[in-house]
């Protein structure tokens, strides 16, 4: 999905690559955009690395979600049940092992920052039962959503217990820097979600605004749950900027993956419907980059798709461009600048496994 021509790849990128800069306020060298950031000699697989951390994850997740009536409890394990990619506490646990290695050469995880990997994956779940009700979806992760099987009002429920059984454990965790630190996902999330649901007519407005709802909607908990996990491991608060800069980097680029997924993957490999943000009304990363060839579609962006064949056509028209190219792109650019940040780190296999996590990013296919 990466190599595609230098041409292609920055056709109208210089405009865009300003608004990128601006929303992060960082400064970066030129970054090359297909590289091997990992030797083979160097090659750390991250899921090997965090499993045992990671054992039992979902059964402790259970444990925390302990209630007397069998619907809800049945309604809440429905998306604990062991087969998802754990992609978020796998991160967390990462970082955690590489910042603990950097202060003082522990290479054990603690039991707080274990609790915070449970703690993320327990507010992302809650965010997808939510988000389903929202979008009223059918399907996600390759099976019915809770919405279309118990109903909205008790999605919505369950996925409110799930939020409080993670607060319950932030608050058992006993450190008020944390509690704030993972507190501030919760509004981010909700913030996203507002802004999911306005619009900017202006162009450059338009992607700032984009880039902001996928922070605050995908990348926030990754990226604070690496600093807090980080603010348990190790004093230094310029260690604590680093686990977050990463956090944030590798979030945006998987969400800019997704949006491109969605154009380039077909509904049974996602596990959810294809072109779903389109019907959705959203104007995502290719969509956007689309426009700039296409200038007709901006009609389309601002009444969100409603019209018949809107759709269809917007679709064609974003495979006819290349959105999926510059889209991609630029998620290389975001993980590059995360694996930046984590080289400040001193070196451990966590560290390179962390590394290895930005390829992979870029190169799923669901």
């Amino acid at each position: 999905m990466c190599h595609f021509t230098q041409r292609s790849a920055t056709l109208s990128f210089p405009k865009i690559c300003n608004i990128f800069w601006r929303f992060h306020h960082t400064s970066t060298s030129h970054l090359c955009s297909c590289s091997k950031t990992v030797s083979d000699e160097k090659y750390q697989d991250p899921f090997q690395l965090g499993r045992r951390d990671l054992k039992n994850l979902y059964e402790d997740i259970k444990k925390e979600l302990l209630v007397s009536t069998a619907e809800l409890k049945e309604m809440c394990d429905y998306y604990f049940d062991g087969k998802g990619k754990a992609f978020r506490p796998m991160i967390v646990v990462l970082m955690a092992r590489a910042c603990n290695i950097h202060h003082n050469n522990s290479r054990e995880v603690q039991a707080s920052q274990r609790s915070v990997a449970i703690i993320a994956e327990m507010i992302h779940t809650a965010s997808l039962v939510h988000d389903d009700v929202i979008d009223d979806a059918n399907s996600r992760r390759g099976k019915m959503t809770v919405n279309q099987i118990w109903g909205e009002r008790k999605a919505v429920l369950a996925g409110d217990f799930i939020l409080s059984a993670a607060s319950v454990a932030l608050a058992r965790i006993g450190n008020t820097t944390i509690i704030s630190v993972l507190t501030q996902v919760i509004e981010d999330l909700v913030r996203g979600e507002f802004l999911q649901l306005g619009s900017k007519e202006n162009e450059n407005e338009r992607f700032a605004h984009y880039l902001e709802k996928t922070f605050k909607k995908t990348a926030s908990l990754i990226a604070n749950s690496c600093k807090a996990v980080s603010i348990l491991g190790c004093p230094d608060p310029k260690v604590h900027e680093i686990a977050y800069q990463y956090g944030k980097n590798v979030g945006i680029a998987f969400q800019l993956i997704d949006d491109v997924l969605d154009f380039t993957s077909c509904a049974n490999h996602l596990g959810k419907p294809a072109a779903a943000d389109l019907k959705l009304g959203l104007a995502t990363g290719p969509v956007l980059f689309a426009c700039r060839q296409f200038p007709e579609m901006n009609a389309m962006i601002m009444r969100r798709f409603s019209k018949p064949g809107d759709v269809e056509r917007a679709r064609k028209y974003v495979l006819q461009s290349d959105g999926v190219q510059q889209t991609t792109y630029l998620a290389q650019r975001y993980c590059h600048e995360a694996t930046r940040e984590i080289s400040k780190l001193r070196p451990s296999p966590e560290r390179e496994a962390l590394i290895q996590l930005t390829e992979m990013v870029l190169m799923r296919d669901k």
